[in-house]
């Protein structure tokens, strides 16, 4: 059997997918393997998404991972120079173990991430949903009522529905 691929997951991500109350979703992938950094989930600082973070690290959807070994530290401290400490860490870990990122960063985040992991390496939040139904783990219906409230909340997507990616 082969093993699950690692997607290291930024805060951003977390916090989205706890405001709809979908971190069901993390644990809903075989072949992929959800882990943060510590620096990413304390970042989660409202008590809603903590306590759902937090349940979701505990039931094992997430793994916490810590920012090591030393060739870890190094990715980290550079990129700290250029985005914050939860992009940062997770950026130096998925570098470090060639893994996937979840983030919906970009600038910066975004031109390190494909310079260091090369194109396609980034799974954002509509890119993780798109996976979801194509899996036929959410409708398509369960997909754009997740749009409309993450919309709610400020996080803005490019398209109509989920039908126009599809």
């Amino acid at each position: 059997m082969e093993t699950a691929r690692l997607v290291l997951t930024d805060t951003n991500v977390l916090l989205n997918l706890a405001l709809v109350n979908r971190m069901d979703l993390l644990g809903a992938f075989p072949d992929l393997r959800f882990c943060a950094p510590r620096e990413v989930l304390g970042e989660v600082l409202r008590p809603r998404e903590r306590a759902l973070v937090d349940q979701a690290v505990a039931c094992g959807l997430i793994q916490k991972m810590a920012l090591e070994p030393v060739e870890a530290l190094s990715l980290f401290s550079k990129f700290l120079q250029l985005m914050g400490r939860g992009e940062a860490a997770c950026l130096a870990l998925a570098v470090h173990h060639r893994a996937l990122v979840a983030s919906d960063e970009k600038r910066a985040f975004r031109r390190e991430a494909d310079r260091h992991l090369g194109p396609g390496c980034i799974l954002n939040t509509p890119g993780l949903l798109v996976l979801a139904i194509r899996r036929n783990l959410i409708s398509l219906g369960e997909a754009d009522e997740i749009k409309l409230a993450l919309e709610e909340n400020r996080f803005r997507m490019t398209f109509r529905s989920f039908a126009d990616i599809l």
